[in-house]
């Protein structure tokens, strides 16, 4: 079975439907086992609450949860050696390299062109169309 890191930027697109994320999501997620950190529970409810939306457990069905069980210093250092990220586009990088330790094939899924990139620089296929970083 494929595997997909994603991040939040993708998730909410999904969740709300954008036409041409749906489209991708159909070809890129089909029988693909999703993972995120819990960082992106966080940054969904934070979308949902900012935007007046009620938050449904449902947002975030489907995923499983990567809970380190370490530090991921070097998994920080390997990112920023490829790029500089923001904080959290970092730490959803860096624990896709986690993951992806045990995972080989894992891919990236993202809607933001800067943490695309860098992880592509990183060797993940990177699924999504990249917007320009806000």
């Amino acid at each position: 079975m494929k595997a997909a890191y994603i991040d939040s930027s993708l998730l909410i697109a999904l969740r709300f439907q954008e036409p041409d994320v749906a489209k991708v999501a159909a070809e890129s997620f089909r029988a693909c086992q999703i993972y995120a950190s819990n960082l992106l529970e966080a940054e969904v409810r934070a979308f949902y609450w900012r935007n007046k939306i009620p938050f449904h457990a449902s947002a975030l069905a489907g995923i499983q949860w990567v809970m380190p069980r370490r530090a991921l210093k070097p998994e920080i250092a390997e990112v920023l050696a490829a790029g500089y990220l923001r904080g959290a586009d970092l730490w959803h990088v860096a624990t896709a390299l986690y993951l992806r330790r045990d995972s080989p094939g894992l891919s990236f899924a993202t809607l933001d062109a800067r943490q695309g990139e860098v992880a592509a620089l990183l060797g993940f296929e990177v699924l999504g169309h990249a917007r320009p970083h806000a």
